[in-house]
């Protein structure tokens, strides 16, 4: 539960900013969306040393070894403060650039919102990004309670500051999306001290330490790399696959944008629990291991995939009651309400099986079959998110409508496959070798 809430809390404030913008207009809603987006692209590059430490470490901390734990910690945080300045530099100079495939007429109004915003959260990228990293790998070796209230300290932050910068409240000048942008950089600029100070105080299970921070050792890179890579492509090319499928979308026309944006949001806050579970299991799954305990890591896998079949039934059963006012929190615009409300049916559909397959991703990831889950997502992007979302939206002319279908259709097929790699047998061997 620490964990839900944790990730939670992040996609919330997404959320609660994306609808703060969408009472300014839908091109500026579509734009924020697809700039968001485009961070998550370069998110997925960090799941290397997020998910590559924190598989090694949890072996380590499982095999109670903390001083090799808290080496790789801070060789991974090295690496997060590098990227950090190379994302802030693409993220500013290439913004107007990444905005050109918005097809909206001569308002020019959302690609003018995409840019404002990734420039400006550019300029906190160095605090922001080193802070997701921190918090990522604290969370996957099971400190979810300390992540936790760090990303609720960010995000009642948030919550505070994209109001008042947004709209121009308490006397602050109206900023509109540069607001939003700029009550995030604050925020995440805090947790940065927060969490700085949390892994210095040695309350957590890892230590930040500076030596370990500053001085390299190349055979820790290689073990990584090596170890977070595959993860890092999967994480990257589905990440790029969906912001293929928006741009589909925005090649259509920006009410498809705003209404596929819509589902995003959803989506996103949706993914933080199904990611909930996910991290979970992964770090019980890799820790048990660790400790050779194969039969307690079985078991609480069935009971994360379990959990999650009840809660997204739930889900699914909420949204289609619901579709209509669900729609109306983000935007009031009426081509965009009519468009989602009778698309809503079969994103809901979606949420099933992706929400399946996130647990079992999780169970597989602990196991350390990360190479499967690497071309399973490689070749089903490429098949489905590119080639036949293209087809079914343009050459059959089915739209949004196709868009959400082929992600059924894709995430179905994945869940059995996943379902028999993790049941098969597969990952146990791999653990006695």
């Amino acid at each position: 539960m620490p964990a839900i809430i944790d990730l939670s809390s992040q996609t919330l404030m997404w959320t609660i900013e994306a609808i703060l913008i969408g009472k300014l207009s839908a091109s500026m809603f579509a734009g924020h969306g697809m700039a968001i987006q485009v961070v998550l692209v370069f998110f997925a590059v960090l799941l290397t040393f997020v998910v590559g430490s924190s598989l090694i470490i949890n072996r380590y901390l499982g095999a109670q070894d903390s001083w090799k734990a808290n080496h790789i910690f801070g060789q991974a945080m090295m690496m997060a403060i590098i990227l950090s300045v190379v994302f802030a530099l693409i993220w500013y100079f290439g913004a107007v650039q990444l905005f050109k495939i918005i097809r909206e007429g001569e308002s020019g109004m959302a690609q003018d919102a995409g840019i404002t915003y990734l420039r400006t959260v550019a300029l906190f990228a160095p605090l922001l990004i080193t802070n997701f990293v921190a918090i990522g790998i604290l969370r996957a070796v099971g400190d979810t309670r300390y992540s936790m209230t760090i990303n609720i300290l960010i995000n009642s932050i948030n919550l505070f500051l994209a109001p008042t910068l947004i709209f121009g409240l308490f006397g602050f000048p109206r900023l509109e999306v540069k607001g939003a942008a700029l009550a995030a950089g604050i925020s995440h600029s805090i947790g940065f001290i927060a969490t700085f100070a949390l892994l210095r105080s040695r309350r957590t299970k890892l230590f930040l330490s500076f030596r370990e921070l500053t001085r390299p050792r190349w055979e820790s890179f290689r073990a990584l790399f090596e170890t977070g890579l595959p993860t890092t492509i999967e994480q990257l090319t589905w990440a790029l696959g969906q912001l293929v499928v928006t741009g589909y979308a925005a090649g259509i026309y920006v009410v498809v944008l705003s209404t596929h944006t819509v589902f995003v949001r959803i989506q996103s806050v949706l993914s933080m629990v199904y990611m909930g579970f996910s991290l979970t299991a992964m770090s019980m799954m890799g820790q048990n291991l660790g400790a050779a305990n194969n039969v307690l890591a079985y078991r609480m896998a069935r009971t994360a995939n379990r959990m999650m079949i009840v809660f997204v039934l739930v889900i699914v059963l909420v949204m289609i009651i619901f579709s209509k006012a669900l729609i109306h929190v983000f935007t009031t615009d009426p081509a965009t309400v009519a468009l989602g409300q009778k698309a809503i049916y079969i994103f809901a559909l979606a949420q099933i099986p992706k929400a399946m397959n996130n647990v079992l991703a999780g169970n597989l990831r602990g196991a350390g079959e990360l190479k499967w889950l690497m071309w399973t997502t490689l070749v089903f992007v490429v098949i489905f998110e590119v080639g036949l979302n293209w087809f079914s939206a343009f050459v059959m002319g089915f739209g949004l409508y196709g868009i959400w279908a082929v992600q059924t259709f894709d995430e179905s097929i994945r869940v059995g496959l996943n379902y028999w790699r993790f049941h098969g047998g597969k990952w146990r061997m791999l653990d006695s070798e």
